[in-house]
């Protein structure tokens, strides 16, 4: 009887994500958890995902799920020159047709559209952004005699059109490519409630929180004896000069007459090396490096740092993004500053081992498990 049962609620799922494993972003480890969850609860997987030059059949051969890649893409880089002069030019010139024309993630939509021509049957189809060209295409390929799957999911790591991170609004033909998927797909999902509010009132009732989802069992932590005799500690993520920026805290440190260690794991090595003159060897630029390894080696630090993207600290506590879950899984102490004024205090107190203004994060409700449930949930 029990085998049975579980015959029964055995579904078909597909994914559709441009971001996906190796990839270090946290739509790749949205999509990429979603896939293995799935899979070892018994369901049937199926993931399309954008061209990349790597060797798949390891991951396939742990999780064989059925994995295919939609064409490359023709659309030519807009290559960034390192002659001043130049340099300026040619990011100016990818800043313009990123923002008029969402290029060259627009190509996206066309082959996702070509990619799932072919795919159907399916009970669950959830496609993920960013980029939105993803659902976009994912719109184009259906029809009403050609729906994909019966429950189509639209994941959204970040609002589009009211986004607020981007010092520039998106150009005001956009709203038509948003309204259409919005009005096609059977549910939006956003990854906290907060966000909800950054999408046109009218597919409101469409949408649902579930957030990021980490399968805890893979978690290995360091326990040795401490790595650093002196306060160590990390930041890890991008940096967006007045939303997410560590300037304010940075000026602290290079005032700070203490001893410390401050690791930071960012592509961005550029935007620290001003920095890294007056601090020497107290700042330390690395890499980004795979997730499971990252949480590794934050848990031989002291406390780790996030920068919020809000004016206040203290608010919209529950909008926790994938790299504050990160951070709690390490089991260290978090220290949450702003970009806008800095708590020296608060600062002051950490570099003395005083964490009693941690920020907490209640990390069970990102269980992969539930976030599956959640999800499952939503098929009709």
């Amino acid at each position: 009887m029990r085998n049975s049962a579980k015959k029964q609620d055995k579904r078909r799922i597909l994914l559709v994500s441009s971001a996906f494993y190796p990839e270090i972003s946290p739509r790749s480890f949205r999509a990429t958890e979603l896939a293995k969850e799935f899979y070892r609860q018994g369901h049937e997987v199926s993931v399309v995902s954008k061209y990349r030059d790597f060797d798949y059949s390891g991951f396939l051969h742990e999780f064989p799920i059925s994995f295919r890649m939609w064409k490359k893409p023709a659309f030519p880089s807009i290559p960034i020159w390192k002659l001043p002069l130049l340099s300026f030019l040619s990011r100016a010139i990818f800043r313009i047709l990123a923002v008029l024309f969402e290029y060259p993630a627009i190509e996206e939509m066309y082959l996702v559209r070509e990619a799932l021509k072919s795919e159907r049957g399916y009970d669950l189809m959830i496609s993920f952004a960013v980029p939105f060209p993803v659902h976009w295409g994912v719109t184009k390929a259906r029809s009403r005699d050609h729906l994909i799957a019966n429950t189509w999911v639209a994941d959204c790591g970040d609002p589009y059109m009211f986004a607020r991170l981007d010092s520039v609004r998106k150009p005001f033909y956009f709203k038509y490519l948003e309204k259409r998927f919005c009005r096609d797909c059977s549910y939006i999902t956003v990854p906290f409630d907060d966000m909800q509010t950054q999408f046109y009132k009218e597919f409101r009732s469409k949408m649902r929180t579930i957030p990021q989802g980490f399968n805890f069992r893979e978690i290995r932590l360091y326990d040795g004896k401490p790595s650093y005799e002196i306060s160590s500690f990390i930041f890890a993520g991008s940096v967006i000069p007045g939303k997410r920026d560590l300037a304010l805290f940075l000026e602290f440190l290079s005032r700070y007459p203490g001893d410390f260690i401050f690791i930071v794991y960012t592509s961005q090595k550029e935007w620290f090396l001003r920095y890294k003159e007056v601090l020497g060897e107290k700042l330390q630029l690395k890499s980004y490096i795979d997730r499971l390894s990252l949480i590794f080696e934050m848990s031989k630090v002291s406390f780790l740092v996030n920068v919020d993207t809000i004016h206040d600290t203290q608010t919209n506590i529950e909008a926790v993004p994938s790299k504050l879950i990160d951070y709690a899984l390490s089991g260290r102490p978090v220290l949450n500053i702003s970009s806008h004024r800095l708590d020296e205090d608060l600062v002051q107190e950490f570099l003395e081992g005083n964490y009693k203004r941690q920020r907490l994060i209640d990390k069970d409700s990102y269980d992969i498990r539930k976030v599956t449930s959640s999800f499952m949930n939503l098929v009709e």
